[in-house]
């Protein structure tokens, strides 16, 4: 096991800020960022390390600014990401990599394969949303009344996100189940199952908690961020990208990821029947598959089923 194992360490920054990452799966194999959703942390539904050793992945997840252990950039937008990877690959000695990005982790994720171009080998967004000012796009058109309370706020008015994100932050650090809880009754019947199953049950809430931890402020430079400019250009990305959305999606909807498609050359799309925003955590197996160069075709609608003994790796365990 190489020094890093599956032990949390933390990655100073060019600006002084400390970013917390956690490795694991196998210690030669090829390496892939994980980004996490909204709110969210390094400890995020993953595969177990004996699963990504036999795809061969060595999966890095860290916290962005704000959340679990990683020191808040105040501030911050979705191109900042980039620069973040490359610290982190840098202090792991790594040149070349793919990264993966879940929900609020998708833009980005796009950030780096748009702005790290000789590092970034593939790229994967998973029930992604498209920049605040997508031409053409009907931006809140399908979501949750909450998701659009939180961005609508976001857009005129930052004190008062703060007081709803830090109302939140606060009855999930007093009962972490609570955040779950809520989510589920915004859910579609599709997320509903997926959440249905102990273990992402346990891994979600473990997540949120950690994310949380040391209050809103990722939560709230999140939401601010991706109601900002980007700060890079999606038709500038050069390298293969795939894009996943469950069509029932109704936290990020799936024309959103409709919009990216027709924004990135050369974009592979799947929209998947039968499942939602939660469903990225039962394709993420085989995205990392490609991602590592071992993939299905990449217009195979094949998924991995959480209850598949044989396909589905166990997910992690803390």
């Amino acid at each position: 096991m190489s020094r890093y194992g599956r032990a949390t360490h933390e990655v100073k920054t060019e600006d002084d800020h400390i970013l917390t990452v956690v490795v694991s799966g196998a210690e030669n194999g090829w390496p892939v960022f994980l980004i996490h959703g909204t709110p969210g942390s390094r400890t995020g539904p993953r595969p177990r390390s004996s699963v990504l050793s036999r795809l061969g992945v060595k999966l890095i997840c860290y916290d962005r600014p704000g959340y679990g252990g990683s020191s808040r950039r105040a501030g911050r937008r979705v191109a900042s990401a980039a620069a973040d990877v490359a610290a982190i690959a840098d202090d792991l000695g790594i040149d070349r990599f793919s990264v993966v990005g879940r929900s609020g982790g998708g833009p980005h994720a796009l950030a780096a394969a748009a702005l790290l171009p000789d590092r970034v080998v593939r790229a994967a967004a998973l029930v992604c949303v498209a920049p605040a000012d997508a031409p053409g796009l009907d931006w809140f058109g399908g979501m949750t009344k909450a998701n659009v309370d939180d961005y609508t706020t976001a857009d005129g008015n930052t004190a008062a996100l703060t007081e709803r994100l830090r109302d939140k932050a606060e009855s999930t650090a007093r009962d972490p189940m609570s955040l779950l809880n809520l989510l589920r009754t915004q859910m579609t019947e599709a997320d509903l199952h997926v959440v249905s199953d102990v273990a992402i049950r346990r891994l979600l809430v473990d997540s949120y908690r950690e994310a949380l931890r040391a209050g809103p402020h990722g939560w709230i430079d999140d939401v601010l961020a991706l109601r900002s400019p980007w700060d890079f250009d999606l038709k500038s990305i050069r390298i293969p990208v795939r894009l996943w959305h469950g069509v029932e999606d109704n936290f990020a909807p799936a024309s959103h990821t409709r919009w990216l498609a027709e924004q990135i050359p050369g974009a592979q799309m799947e929209l998947e029947n039968g499942l939602a925003h939660f469903g990225a955590v039962e394709v993420l197996p085989r995205m990392l598959s490609w991602l590592a160069g071992n993939g299905h075709p990449a217009g195979s609608s094949e998924r991995l089923r959480i209850d598949d003994p044989v396909q589905i790796p166990e997910f992690a365990k803390r």
